[in-house]
């Protein structure tokens, strides 16, 4: 029984069959007779492709009908790369997809995009969680939203892959490769877009290595809105050192020409370049776009005469490859090929239950062996700038930068980058003298762009790096904060674990800056990250605790691929005393290179007194402990527990920590509304019903204002005492 066959497809051989195909494109005698049908049959399998997706949707059997129709020459750009270039594809990009499966021997890519479509647990790439376009073997990581947000990591990947090779690393993808990006005409005008295009340009303009080839696929609409006639060629053509070639994408041999020169200017130059294909878009944005809505029928009748597959198929019977006939019979054959292969495909077991689905949220760990750490001789050297303080405490800020010179010198594959963080230091002097001890290859000034600093930073990790991003203020994160919860925390959830990008991103934040800032450098807020599965978030306050946790964020990252944020607290950086002024209680001593990490999740413990236990982490923690002293000379025992971990949250060894404790104190620094008070609230009265007394203590729920008006809106340590005898008093 013959497979049901799509309206457009039936019409389209009709077509064939009475000889009424468009005049074929130019000759331009790049491809032979083989190499052209090879390149049209990638283009051939995408559309059937497209099409099988929206009889399998209309059975219930697929559920992402956005295609690639009307794009397919960027096959042709395909087969001008490598299958080691790594490969950031636009959701348009199914023929590049099949046209590198081709290039690798035993490859299946029917199956698998069908598989894809279908949901299909038995899916290469996602295992059901997505419908992408992405292969490990085919070194094509998946991107599940391509409006612009995956253009920084593919600048980031290019150039961690000259970076790479200076500084001695292996590296993913040889040092040989380029990145190659496709994106469409809307999306260049995505600030994304124009942020990682920028950087790229400035990275080039200071001779740095960025073998990048930016792909913007131009036909003309972001879904019903027109691109100005013109405008992507003004805009991507004018840019200092990005090198701009532009082709037909109805003529499959014009866009290889140009592919290939393209290609070659990049990978011989290391040079970005981008190649703007002029493609037309077929059957609306996706299946349920009804574009009569907003596009007349002349324009979207102009566009069905452009169709690449068309010319295509003119072309291959202008050269005697086909006649009008056997061309017929052929389409009918892979058509029918495709719909027998999808029948298998929507058989295929999908996810189901929650553990399957999340099962991929936390990257699989690496048995591998840690480097240890530099000691002897090595190590006085790497410190002897500050031989005069050896064995004196420190602060928080000093002995987490100590704490960076001993982990870059432990892991040679990693790398700082960040705004300022070179030769000044860091605006907080956290990261001075690392760049005289380690370089200008592995300590990183970035230009500022938050969006391009961890894109950098996924890109780095893509090719085998262990990239520490600094974002200078923690406000400054929320213009950038898609690169961690879209892109980075996304990778190993969308791959089903085989791509990861670990990294240890450190951002200054939290209140209590005296007489500086206001709420974009005072904000005690980081409720972003509490709503992103998978990332891991540490908070020291003290100095010991910021040399253990960060060793432990880089050990998650080199030896579980894990993305770490370790959040500063800035008031405490530069902070010594605890109770009054000269008593030095706030420093510590730095802990030895080979002193164990605490467990994830493991809080500390001050005191065991059972009166009362105050649980907080960083600056409420400092809080407490001072609001601590003054209860215990009113006769109080209190203990008080530092998170460390605020995401996930470990409830089990906080519950040992609150042993013996019936009355708790929260104390968070951070707003009423949306803070971690609220989930710890929550999680204590849910894991013990009854057990708990429980109160707490935040902030307002206000923007934090300048100078001593912002201590009107956080807790002080005069509250905590207040909170604490309410709670202790109370039958």
């Amino acid at each position: 029984m013959a497979a049901a066959m799509h309206p457009w497809l039936a019409e389209f051989i009709q077509h064939i069959e009475a000889q009424q195909l468009p005049t074929a494109p130019p000759a331009v005698g790049v491809l032979n007779d083989i190499e052209l049908f090879d390149v049209f049959e990638s283009q051939l399998w995408s559309r059937l492709l497209d099409l099988q997706s929206r009889l399998m949707q209309a059975q219930g059997q697929s559920f992402y009908t956005i295609g690639s129709s009307g794009h397919e020459a960027n096959a042709a750009i395909a087969k001008a790369l490598r299958v080691t270039d790594p490969a950031f594809l636009h959701y348009r990009s199914g023929a590049f997809f099949i046209q590198r499966a081709k290039q690798l021997p035993g490859s299946t890519p029917l199956y698998d995009l069908l598989l894809s479509f279908a949901a299909s647990a038995d899916d290469p790439i996602s295992a059901g969680r997505h419908k992408v376009l992405g292969s490990l073997q085919l070194n094509i990581p998946p991107q599940t939203s391509t409006i612009a947000s995956h253009l920084p990591k593919a600048m980031g990947t290019a150039y961690a892959i000259g970076l790479s090779e200076r500084i001695g690393q292996a590296g993913t993808w040889p040092h040989d490769a380029i990145a190659v990006c496709s994106f469409g005409d809307a999306s260049a005008n995505h600030s994304t877009a124009v942020g990682a295009i920028n950087a790229a340009c400035w990275a080039a303009y200071q001779s740095a290595p960025m073998p990048l080839l930016l792909v913007c696929e131009d036909n003309g609409l972001g879904i019903s809105t027109h691109t100005p006639t013109g405008w992507i060629q003004q805009q991507l053509s004018q840019r200092p050192e990005l090198k701009y070639f532009t082709a037909d994408g109805s003529n499959l041999e014009e866009t290889y020409a140009v592919a290939c020169a393209a290609a070659d200017y990049v990978r011989q130059r290391r040079r970005p370049a981008v190649l703007h294909l002029r493609t037309v878009r077929l059957f609306g944005h996706a299946g349920a776009d009804a574009e009569v809505a907003y596009r007349s029928k002349e324009a979207i009748a102009a566009d069905a005469l452009r169709d690449p597959l068309q010319l295509s198929c003119a072309a291959l019977i202008a050269r005697g490859i086909f006649t009008h006939h056997s061309l017929s019979q052929y389409i009918q054959q892979q058509q029918q090929r495709i719909a027998r292969i999808a029948e298998q495909a929507a058989q295929r077991p999908k996810l189901e239950t929650a553990e399957q689905v999340m099962a991929s949220i936390v990257p699989p760990a690496r048995d591998i062996a840690l480097p240890p750490p530099v000691q002897g001789s090595e190590r006085t050297q790497l410190f002897a700038w500050d031989k005069h303080n050896a064995g004196k405490p420190q602060h928080l800020a000093k002995l987490i930068n100590l704490a960076l010179h001993d982990l870059m010198a432990q892991y040679p594959n990693t790398v700082l980058c960040g705004e300022d963080i070179g030769k000044k230091g860091g605006v907080y002097h956290v990261t001075q003298h690392l760049f005289e001890a380690f370089g200008p290859n592995r300590v990183i000034n970035t230009l500022l762009d938050e969006q391009s600093i961890l894109g950098l930073a996924i890109g780095m990790a893509q090719q085998g790096l262990i990239p520490i991003p600094e974002i200078q203020f923690l406000a400054y994160v929320h213009n950038a904060e898609d690169q961690i919860r879209g892109e980075a925390a996304t990778l190993s959830f969308f791959s089903n674990g085989q791509y990861t990008n670990p990294m240890v991103i450190r951002i200054a934040g939290l209140a209590y800056q005296r007489g500086f800032g206001g709420h974009f450098h005072n904000d005690n807020s980081f409720a972003v990250f509490r709503d992103i599965p998978g990332v891991i978030v540490v908070c020291p306050s003290n100095g010991r605790d910021g040399v253990l946790l960060m060793r432990q964020a880089v050990e998650l990252a080199a030896r579980e691929q894990r993305v770490v944020i370790v959040l500063e607290p800035i008031a405490l950086y530069m902070t010594r005393d605890l109770h009054e002024p000269g008593d030095g209680l706030w420093l510590a001593e730095y802990p030895v290179v080979d002193e164990p990490t605490p467990a994830l999740g493991e809080p500390s413990v001050h005191g065991t007194g059972t009166d009362l236990a105050i649980i907080s982490y960083g600056n409420g923690y400092y809080l407490s402990r001072q609001a601590e002293a003054q209860l215990a000379a009113q006769g109080y025992q209190v203990r008080v527990i530092d998170l460390r971990c605020l995401v996930p949250l470990h409830i089990e060894p906080l519950l040992a920590a609150l042993d013996g404790c019936q009355r708790i104190l929260i104390v968070d620094e951070c707003r009423r509304r949306g803070s971690l008070s609220e989930e710890l609230f929550t999680v204590l009265h849910e894991q013990q019903p009854g057990r708990f007394q429980i109160a707490r203590l935040n902030a307002e729920d206000s923007f934090i204002p300048l100078g001593q008006a912002a201590y009107h809106v956080l807790p002080s340590m005069e509250q905590i005492v207040a909170a604490a005898q309410q709670l202790l008093e109370a039958k």
